[in-house]
């Protein structure tokens, strides 16, 4: 432990109660690494809030002694951004702790969260009032609101929901001088200059500490159904999404996978198997919901709309889930495509969003480009069609190991990558942030102008560079790589 952070724990030691300073080794020890196993911190101390005026004392006493903070949630992050520096100068700052639902108020669609509240207990209580929180991601179970805002998470809702920025209605936040940011109050109209909340959704606590957000919901599913469709590829599900887009508002979910994707569901999760009988290049999960009983059962809804799209041959085959059981089977496969995955060897995963009318091409051209480039390599897209948003994997060549491939092939890979979503117009990444996996490439790639605007907020908000450090943007520009 540093000087400045025992002097610092001296400070708080009479402001925060007895579980809130953790020093032992072993309890710090399951939050070091990082969800995918990719980077391992240290720390001396883990610091664990009750409430924001806990938050308040330990942003003012760590700005004071200047010690570094790492805020984090459900530890879910894909790209180490919940990870401390291995150096251990900053402290972790677990907001798990934090796990009040505020308020539920069904009449207004609202629902008051703090940071630590994970995602299942939300919808939870949101159903307990007929309505639901309208995120769904493969962490659900344990990613918090915190987090999510943090990182302006999406899902498989977000065709017709958005990403979290338009489900936060309002943001309760410590900034690092100590001052508390009161945005609960979901005004809808607010024209009093910058967006702070809009600001800090995304910012992956470089900015300020989120200890709450105001958040909207929507009425609970009365009915759902849900399709897996066989079809012959990216440019023939996307017709069928404009065409069912067309037809209704009710399409929540469209997932695509190709066929080797769900091949190694098959293979590696057990109690799975092919929902189709044929075999079939690409394969689209689709769910239609409707909030009450009135009118068309979205069941009919998809047999009469996916009747006409196998008769036009947008579709070559269809089955729709008989029972919410085959429905969840069908989900399954969905939610253990990137678990299957990792069965298969080392691959880079690239969490990337084209332009929507370009992804088709873009998934079957980057994958030509990338197994030309890097022989032996298998390329694939799964994911979020609808919105752009695919996760593009490159698995290493056959009999390459986990050293050889994360340290030397994986960089080039990625940089390759990287370079066909920009030159499409796209974003590398859509939905997982930049924590320190991506910040290199986000400085290689962004526009001067980016750069200078996100440099110049983070001076702003955190000019002492204290708030998750190492994440997302630094304060003096990255050194360029060899």
């Amino acid at each position: 432990m540093t000087p400045e952070q025992t002097r610092m724990l001296d400070a708080l030691a009479s402001r925060l109660d007895a579980k809130a300073i953790v020093t032992d080794a072993a309890d710090i020890a399951p939050w070091l690494v990082d969800w995918r196993g990719r980077y391992h911190g240290q720390t001396p101390v883990l610091l664990s809030p009750t409430s924001t005026a806990d938050v308040v004392a330990i942003v003012q006493a760590a700005a004071e002694h200047g010690v570094a903070l790492v805020p984090q949630g459900g530890n879910t992050s894909m790209v180490g951004g919940a990870t401390p520096p291995a150096d251990g100068t900053a402290m972790l700052l677990s907001m798990r702790r934090m796990n009040r639902i505020r308020d539920v108020d069904a009449a207004a669609g609202l629902a008051v969260a703090e940071a630590g509240v994970i995602l299942d207990h939300l919808d939870a209580a949101a159903q307990s009032q007929g309505l639901r929180f309208p995120l769904t991601l493969g962490a659900r179970g344990t990613a918090t609101i915190g987090g999510l805002v943090s990182t302006n998470a999406g899902g498989t809702q977000v065709l017709r929901f958005g990403t979290m920025r338009g489900l936060v209605a309002g943001i309760e936040a410590v900034f690092v001088d100590g001052s508390v940011h009161d945005g609960l109050s979901a005004l809808k109209k607010d024209n009093r200059g910058y967006d702070l909340d809009q600001l800090l959704i995304g910012s992956e606590g470089t900015l300020a500490i989120v200890t709450a957000a105001t958040l909207r919901l929507v009425p609970a599913v009365a009915a759902r159904a849900v399709a897996w469709v066989g079809v012959d590829g990216p440019a023939s599900a996307l017709r069928l999404l404009r065409r069912l887009q067309g037809a209704t508002e009710a399409i929540e979910s469209f997932e695509l996978l190709p066929a080797e994707s769900l091949a190694a569901v098959i293979a590696h999760i057990p109690a799975t198997r092919a929902p189709l009988a044929g075999d079939h290049p690409w394969h689209v999960l689709i769910e239609a919901t409707a909030a009450t009983t009135d009118g068309e059962p979205p069941a009919a809804l998809l047999e009469r709309l996916l009747g006409a799209a196998l008769a036009d041959g947008l579709a070559a085959d269809a089955v729709i889930a008989a029972s919410e059981a085959q429905a969840d089977a069908f989900w399954r496969i969905r939610d253990s495509l990137s678990a299957s995955e990792r069965a298969l060897g080392p691959a880079t995963q690239h969490d990337i969003s084209v332009p929507v009318d370009a992804m088709p091409r873009f998934m079957i051209e980057a994958s030509a480009a990338c197994e030309a480039r890097f022989p032996g390599t298998r390329a694939s897209g799964f994911g979020h069609l609808g919105d752009g948003n695919v996760h593009f994997h490159v698995r290493a060549a056959p009999g390459t190991g986990p050293a050889r491939w994360y340290g030397e092939d994986a960089p080039v890979v990625t940089r390759f990558v990287d370079d066909l979503v920009v030159a499409a117009g796209g974003s590398i990444s859509a939905e997982h942030g930049i924590g320190q996996m991506k910040r290199g490439e986000l400085e290689r790639l962004s526009s001067p102008a980016r750069m200078m605007a996100l440099r110049a907020i983070k001076a702003a908000f955190d000019p002492l560079g204290i708030l998750n450090p190492g994440k997302l943007v630094t304060l003096a520009p990255d050194a360029p790589a060899p």
